[in-house]
């Protein structure tokens, strides 16, 4: 069976959930989670055949945080290379800013995320996703502005 990322080049959803206070949205993956056990991470899905870029945001964070898309911004994409377990990957990620409601926001996949918790740009967990430093070091001047 061939698989996105691993036979082909996959493209992904990432999004960077906040609250336009300066607080963001973090989930921490779960021993069930596909890779990055215990890590924590921003939340992204792999884009569907049949589904369209803003429509598989929206349904991707309504599954994980059970909340709606208030607004979003495009921040642009990488090439995320890297390998999972003994398999070398690659993915296009799809990268945005996304606003969305606090008081809404919940563990939509409990098999995949064992933990939901707000966190501030100059005060991150320990334990994070390998791909997150480089989220944040490529959109660093967009994210410092995320009152809009």
């Amino acid at each position: 069976m061939l698989k996105q990322g691993v036979n082909y080049v996959g493209v992904a959803i990432v999004y960077f959930c906040h609250d336009g206070k300066g607080n963001f949205i973090m989930a921490k993956r779960s021993q069930k989670a596909r890779d990055e056990n215990n890590k924590w991470d921003i939340g992204g899905g792999g884009l569907d055949f049949d589904i369209g870029v803003q429509d598989t945001l929206r349904k991707e964070i309504k599954e994980e945080y059970c909340t709606n898309v208030l607004s979003y911004e495009f921040l642009g994409y990488r090439d995320v290379f890297r390998i999972n377990k003994i398999q070398k990957t690659h993915w296009v990620t799809l990268d945005f800013k996304v606003l969305v409601d606090p008081k809404m926001v919940k563990i939509g996949e409990p098999e995949v995320f064992t933990d939901l918790s707000w966190f501030r740009l100059e005060k991150l967990p320990t334990e994070i996703h390998s791909q997150l430093p480089i989220f944040l070091n490529k959109y660093q001047d967009k994210l410092l502005a995320l009152s809009s």
